[in-house]
């Protein structure tokens, strides 16, 4: 019997389109004849749906119509795997509709990147691909992404950080204190979104102002970032875990601007050979104007290959996810920018180019899924005792749970 792997996607965040799009792509690259897929779309409503008009990305230029040929579902944990019920329920007969052995998510930004759906995965012992819990929040706000690659030495830019409350208790305050200590030109961003939404640059204090406006309409938390000048973009995949992973070939990123904006990576043209979306021209990172393998010299390579190793595994990451690196083309200094733990289109493209193509992509995430569920299976949660049997024991310091 085939491995029933479900795809979730959606989701309220900014980057909900963005979802559709690699959420389309994968579940179009996964093995057939391995695999049985189960669409799993969360609407920004919050609501859950399937069907398998879910796998038409044309449908969803008219969501309304979507939503007739989709059934709206519940979803219950049970004995390690996914039930996906009828909601509302029927009063009689059966309303599970489908189950689910193995998750990938696919819901890029808030409260799916971000360790919120990963945690429901853990919690019901769910086999689920990428980052863990603790390495998706950390991945996805920046502010704490920074402070543990600066604390583990790895390379990047200098750049300061705020709670949208300082700015209102005093801006003024904050704009002196980010001159004192960085220097124009400046980035400033979201500490929790992806795909450049809400990012903008600032060469004045002026256009600082109105950046750290942008940003906090998005966030309470932002980060400023001093710009590399003669800047060159390159990007690296990473696949495995923390007992091995191995870097795929480098893009250099071509935007339009100074930095790759949301319009760049998405709205663009052009499209990936050999993608499959099922018709669409959207090809989400796939169209974005890119070289590769990016024009370094083989020691360049070398080298954000393995800082992007490093990065992935202080991180804490697994499964699949993209390093942006920014490099000084007038000093060749490479910075660590980002981490995108579950990146658009899932780098695909980037494995194309080295060593398999999407659909042997999605089979290693799902085996790499199955792997962490067998090694959590063999960790210790808890003492098969009860302190509150004990007599006269009370309940006051009781100790010995993990978890």
């Amino acid at each position: 019997m085939k491995l029933k792997v479900g795809v979730f996607f959606g989701g309220e965040s900014v980057e909900h389109e963005i979802s559709i799009i690699s959420a389309n792509q994968a579940m179009h690259a996964i093995d057939k004849e391995k695999y049985d897929v189960v669409p799993v779309y969360l609407s920004k409503k919050r609501e859950w749906y399937t069907g398998e008009a879910l796998f038409d990305v044309k449908e969803y230029k008219n969501m309304d119509e979507l939503f007739k040929k989709c059934q709206r579902i519940t979803i219950v944990a049970n004995k390690g795997k996914i039930q996906v019920e009828r909601y509302p329920s029927k009063l009689f007969g059966n309303n599970i509709l489908n189950t689910i052995d193995v998750a990938i998510p696919v819901i890029h930004g808030t409260n799916g990147e971000d360790g919120a759906l990963q945690g429901f995965f853990e919690l019901n012992g769910i086999p689920y691909s990428g980052c863990d819990v603790a390495a998706a929040a950390v991945g996805q706000d920046k502010v704490f992404m920074k402070n543990i690659l600066r604390d583990s030495g790895l390379p990047i830019t200098n750049y300061v950080w705020y709670y949208s409350s300082d700015w209102f208790a005093n801006p003024e305050a904050c704009l002196d204190a980010i001159e004192s200590k960085l220097s124009y030109p400046l980035m400033v961003k979201p500490a929790s979104l992806g795909s450049s939404v809400g990012i903008s640059k600032a060469k004045d204090r002026a256009s600082l102002e109105e950046a750290i406006t942008e940003a906090i309409s998005y966030d309470n938390k932002f980060i400023v970032e001093e710009m590399v000048t003669q800047l060159v973009e390159v990007n690296c995949s990473v696949i495995g875990d923390f007992s091995g992973a191995k870097a795929s070939v480098l893009e250099e990123v071509m935007g339009s601007d100074e930095f790759l904006s949301y319009k760049d990576k998405y709205e663009g043209g052009g499209g990936s050979k050999g993608s499959k979306t099922g018709g669409t021209k959207s090809q989400g990172m796939a169209s974005t104007n890119r070289i590769i393998p990016a024009r370094l010299t083989d020691e360049g390579t070398k080298y954000v290959q393995d800082l992007a190793l490093q990065t992935f595994r202080v991180l804490g990451s697994a499964g699949v996810a993209r390093i942006d690196f920014l490099i000084n083309a007038e000093n060749n200094n490479v910075y660590v920018n980002e981490i995108n733990t579950i990146p658009g289109s899932l780098s695909f493209y980037l494995w194309e180019k080295t060593d398999r193509d999407f659909t042997g992509l999605m089979t290693s995430l799902v085996e790499l899924a199955l792997k962490r569920q067998r090694e959590r299976e063999n960790l210790t949660f808890s003492f098969d005792s009860n302190v509150l049997a004990l007599q006269g024991s009370g309940t006051k310091g009781a100790k010995g749970t993990k978890a």
